[in-house]
Parts: C-alpha cells; structure tokens; sequence
C-alpha cells in the first residue's frame, strides 16, 4: 500500500494551552507507540485533511523537524461538534514484526447491481471492516463487486477474501444486501351489504294507495254507522214516557 508522508513538528504547548496552537492554524496531536516515548506534535490543519478525509487507509511516514523519522497509522481523529473541523489526533506506531487492529473502510465496486435493475435497493450495512495483520499486509481498502447481487441476496463477512488478514467482525455479519422493492397495499374496503345500500323508509310519506282507500273507506262506515245509531235513541224516549203512568193508577186504588 502507498505510504503517507506527514511532516510535523515537537509541540510545545500542551494541556490547556493547546488551544492557542488551534488559534494559530495548527491541529495538535500525539504519537505513541510500545516501549517508545510519546510526542506531543503539530502540523498545520490543510496538511493534515488528506489523511482524514479519505476513504483509504494509509500507513504514515511521520517526519519530524530533527530528521528522524516514525511508521504509523492514523489511529482516531476528534472533530469540533459544530464545525467538523479537526481539532486532535493520534498517530499508533507500528512495529515490522507486530500485527497491528485497524479499520479498513469498504467500497463497493461493479456498477449498477442486477437486484437494482430488478426493482431493489442496495443497502451498505458495514462501512468500515475490523481487521489485524502485519504492517506491511495493510490494505488500503476493501473492494466488493456486487455486479451480480440479487434482490433478497447479501454478501457477509465470511465471503471476503483478504490475504494475509484477519477478520475481526462476526463472520455472519453482512457487508451489503439487496432488499426487495417495497410495496405498499391499498387499504381493502369492506363489501356493503345490500339492505344498508336501500334508502331507509321514510314514516307518513308515500303510502299505497290501497291503504289510503281502506283508511278512508273505515272512516266512511264509522259516520254511516253514529247517523243510523241517533234514530234509534229518539224511538226509546216515547216508551220510556208510557211506562210512568202505570205507578200513578196503582195509587188511587
């Protein structure tokens, strides 16, 4: 893998007063390594934004004011929460004969996957792949063609192969997928049922005609019959008037 050259020189001021060093257009840091003494370093932030906004990893040729010169990864970088800008790092020394933990970032390669062309959607799940190894076996990224991922197919850990490498990350973990094209289902309308179709009925309105001759025919007997039924009480007061005299003779016997 190519080397990064990153020239930086002896930091005087620490602590505190490492904020004065931000002022000044520098980024602050350190380098530490095993059995090595750590060094409070700085270098001016647009050397340093190549080494921290990249895709690839890179070992780093650190060379200081004095000559001397250190092999080292790029370990872990703060940044300002309001303006991303960097504001720390750490440098990890890296030793020929010792295996080094570091993060390779993943990059998909192969164009437009057929599961896509299908309907799909791609979805990158591990951006960034634990490894160990030599120094020398770094990788500066981790290539996956997904020309030929289908819908419903995904590439895992277990299907990388990286010579010279050790994979840290579970191996059923999955790099990237295909996921089906989503579809959304209309809500189903219940069926009607017929008599809640039917306009309810409406009372006093649009009677059959033959309810209306029965109901006027009854009335018309009704008055036929009070008219016949008036005579017959007229005809009863006369023979009620004949049955008082007969008390009247009883009493003059």
């Amino acid at each position: 893998m190519s080397e990064f050259v990153l020239e930086a020189e002896i930091r005087e001021l620490t602590g505190k007063r490492a904020k004065l060093t931000r002022l000044a257009g520098m980024v602050p840091g350190v380098f530490y390594a095993r059995e090595e003494k750590t060094l409070n370093i700085q270098v001016p932030k647009p050397v340093l934004d190549p080494l921290v906004f990249t895709s690839e990893t890179h070992v780093i040729d650190l060379r200081l004011k004095d000559g001397s010169s250190r092999k080292c990864i790029l370990r872990d970088v703060q940044f300002d929460p309001v303006t991303d800008r960097p504001v720390h790092f750490d440098l990890q020394g890296l030793k020929e004969d010792e295996k080094v933990t570091i993060e390779v970032p993943v990059v998909l390669t192969g164009g437009i996957p057929q599961g896509v062309k299908d309907g799909g959607m791609i979805q990158h799940i591990l951006h960034r792949v634990k490894i160990a190894c030599l120094p020398k076996d770094i990788p500066e990224k981790i290539e996956i063609n997904i020309a030929g991922l289908g819908i419903n197919h995904s590439i895992h850990v277990r299907d990388l192969n990286i010579p010279n490498v050790t994979l840290l990350e579970s191996a059923d973990s999955a790099v990237v997928g295909c996921l089906p094209p989503t579809v959304v289902k209309e809500a189903e309308v219940a069926p009607v049922a017929e008599e809640a179709i039917k306009e309810p009925e409406v009372v006093g309105k649009g009677k059959k005609p033959e309810e209306g001759e029965a109901a006027e025919g009854a009335k018309g007997e009704a008055k036929g019959a009070g008219k016949e039924a008036k005579p017959a009480a007229k005809d009863a007061k006369p023979a009620a008037k004949d049955a008082k005299p007969a008390p009247k003779e009883e009493k003059k016997k």
